[in-house]
């Protein structure tokens, strides 16, 4: 130590420090060179390039997306348009179209910052520091690199560090002092729209596809600065596969006698019979009576027997025959067993054998 004290006392320190500062400079032009041999430096020659093909590359895309735009607007028009309007899903179609509008909208600018960029190329490559009025346009391009579907702006943002270093990309994606532009930085937010605006976006593509429609949920001033609350499903129509429409479920209440209590119109059933919601249905109970009168599958069927004749009598005081005026008739025959009563049951008692007959034909 005493012998490097002894070396470094006798030398020229001002001589010293420059030399340190001409062999960091020397070090620093090398590396530049080195970079640029391996291409990782920052080149004119490739960047101009890049900046022509994101020009083109934005205008495409540009013209796709709206092309896509008038396609959903028509979907969110034809969404409107049913009966009953299907107001919920319209307005997430319309939030998606707003998204892609401001997307447009955003490439514009863009566009129009790397044509201006490709065409100041000079200018950037002989400077040593940004130009103070592009340092927004290239900050902007920076920042909307990894926020855009163009890979040309990658291989843009790796020239712009290599240019000016780590640091200014860094304040540059974070937005330090306000430099970017406030406008690219609205349309690619990544924050939903307001509710009003998607108000708006629907009125406006209903009038353009002259579509009638008035919203079913009106927007208050609370409501109408925050973005779009979560569908519930009022829109959406009840057992609309099946077509069969809104069914109520419920039970009709009725009295001992089988009277209906409940208005079946007041729970949704329209126009019920009396038939069918009067009488209950009881297993165990009988039949009544003005049922078996109306016919079912499994009634009595009735049948007519003729009321059966009075016995011949040869009392003067009892009436004869049916019951009429018998005094002209003869008197009975007497019985010999040899007429069509007796030839059926045979001896004295074919009277009451048909008798019983008859009962059992009734039975």
């Amino acid at each position: 130590l005493i012998l490097l004290g002894r070396a470094l006392g006798g030398l020229h320190w001002p001589c010293l420090v420059d030399h340190l500062l001409g062999y960091h400079k020397t070090f620093k032009e090398k590396q530049r060179k080195i970079n640029i041999m391996w291409g990782s430096g920052f080149k004119a020659s490739k960047l101009k390039p890049q900046l022509k093909m994101a020009v083109s590359r934005f205008q495409i895309s540009a013209n796709k997306k709206s092309a896509l735009l008038k396609q959903q607007m028509r979907e969110v028009a034809v969404l409107l348009a049913e009966d009953p309007p299907r107001e919920e899903k319209a307005r997430i179609r319309a939030e998606a179209c707003i998204r892609e509008d401001n997307t447009v909208e955003a490439y514009e600018i863009l566009q129009l910052e790397c044509e201006l960029l490709a065409e100041r190329i000079k200018l950037l490559e002989n400077m040593k520091d940004c130009p103070p009025d592009l340092v927004s346009i290239v900050s902007t391009i920076i920042w909307a690199s990894d926020r855009v579907e163009i890979s040309e702006l990658n291989t843009i943002r790796k020239q712009f560090r290599a240019k000016y270093g780590k640091e200014f990309e860094a304040n540059a994606i974070n937005n330090v002092g306000g430099v970017l532009n406030e406008r690219v930085v609205a349309k690619l937010s990544i924050h939903p729209p307001a509710a009003y605006l998607v108000q708006v976006y629907l009125e406006r593509i209903c009038e353009q596809h002259e579509v009638e429609w008035k919203p079913k949920h009106r927007l208050n001033a609370n409501e109408m600065a925050e973005p779009m609350s979560a569908p519930y499903g009022y829109s959406v129509q009840v057992a609309g596969a099946s077509g069969l429409g809104e069914v109520t479920t419920g039970t009709i209440h009725t009295d001992q006698e089988g009277g209906k209590t409940d208005d079946a119109s007041s729970m949704g059933m329209g126009s019920v019979p009396a038939a069918a919601v009067a009488t209950p249905y009881n297993p165990s109970a009988p039949p009544s009576a003005a049922t078996r009168q109306t016919g079912g599958d499994l009634e009595e069927v009735d049948i007519f027997v003729p009321a059966i004749p009075a016995p011949p009598t040869n009392d003067p005081n009892k009436p004869r025959g049916f019951g009429g005026d018998d005094d002209d008739l003869p008197p009975a025959a007497p019985s010999n067993g040899t007429g069509p009563m007796h030839q059926s049951g045979g001896g004295g008692g074919s009277y009451a054998n048909l008798v019983s007959r008859f009962n059992n034909l009734k039975s």
